[in-house]
């Protein structure tokens, strides 16, 4: 089978296209053949050495994709066969991502996908949907899982709606009854957050976002969605609710973070730092389960028409995928694997 593999951390450069050996499920796996594969910011990070060091039997990158089960280990129902699923968390603490062909993984990572879910979709959820789904449920005042009515009577705020991360939180939060405001930086990328569902956009560049962002959400904002934190500090100080909680899952290249102590401290302020793969495991089965639902629900959308302009590459071009991905595409970024 073919499959994309790097020995040592680099550019892109260091993926190469090999032939492997099929692989066999073992107790409790499932083997998945992969139709694409989804490329995210962790992906190459992970390439440039940013997960630790590479072993030398070399590791193949991607932790998204979707396809079908064409194989069970010992302890798994045999029905699931010719499932079609989504897979995620594929390459962490593990040498195989979904840049090959057939992957072998636990059978819980490769989660059926709803009638009539495309692959392209499937491939898109993962990181991106997961770290929505946390982002919005790390309020002291819940709620623990999403839903229709379980944000109602709460305003998300979502810096940088036309992002990968973006755009599932603005779809994820709609689908569970937010007010849901977006900041985004142009008028195309304000046009691709209004698709894919927020009730207001504004263009943070602007002198009055402050007050535009007020006037859609008079009562403050109870959770931010955060992508530039340092950036974005005083734009949040003015707009947050008491009890408001920022919620930072990436930076825009700034290491440090600085925060004026006594408004967050009268205001009750949480920041609330998360990361996907560190986050509790029942936050993650939580994620999966609501995720699957949104997505059978038709909350989850991918395509341009959806506010998520979809990059295509074949599994031979993995590495300008990465190179698109860590070069600040809009959009999300998709492999496909199986011809």
């Amino acid at each position: 089978m073919r499959a994309i593999v790097y020995e040592r951390a680099g550019d892109s450069d260091v993926l190469r296209l090999v032939e492997r050996p099929q692989p066999e499920p073992g107790p409790g796996q499932v083997r998945v053949r992969v139709a694409v594969s989804g490329v995210n910011p962790t992906d190459w990070r992970a390439r440039r050495g940013g997960h630790g060091p590479v072993p030398p039997s070399g590791l193949v990158p991607n932790q998204d994709g979707a396809g079908v089960v064409d194989a069970v280990g010992a302890g798994v129902d045999p029905g699931r066969v010719g499932e079609r699923v989504w897979i995620w968390e594929a390459a962490w603490h593990r040498p195989d991502g979904t840049a090959q062909e057939e992957i072998v993984l636990p059978a819980r990572q490769a989660v059926p996908l709803p009638a009539g879910t495309s692959f392209d979709l499937g491939a898109s959820l993962g990181i991106p949907a997961m770290t929505a789904h946390r982002a919005l449920t790390v309020h002291p005042e819940g709620p623990a899982a999403l839903g229709p009515s379980t944000l109602s009577g709460r305003t998300v705020l979502v810096a940088g709606g036309a992002g990968a991360v973006g755009h599932a939180a603005i779809e994820l939060a709609r689908w569970s009854g937010a007010n849901v405001v977006t900041t985004v930086s142009s008028s195309e990328k304000a046009a691709l957050a209004a698709a894919a569902g927020a009730h207001h956009v504004v263009n943070y560049r602007e002198p009055d976002a402050a007050e535009a962002i007020g006037k859609a959400a008079p009562d403050g904002v109870d959770i931010v969605v955060e992508v530039g934190p340092s950036a974005n500090a005083e734009l949040n100080q003015q707009v947050l609710a008491t009890n408001g909680v920022v919620v930072i899952y990436a930076h825009t290249g700034e290491e440090q973070l600085t925060v004026p102590v006594r408004p967050f401290m009268m205001s009750n302020t949480r920041l609330q730092f998360i990361l996907v793969y560190t986050m509790p495991d029942t936050a993650k089965l939580q994620a999966v389960k609501d995720i699957t639902a949104a997505a059978a629900a038709g909350a989850l959308r991918v395509g341009a028409d959806a506010g998520l302009p979809l990059h295509r590459f074949r599994l031979d071009q993995t590495a300008a995928a990465h190179d698109v991905v860590e070069t600040g595409a809009v959009g999300k970024v998709l492999v496909d694997v199986t011809q």
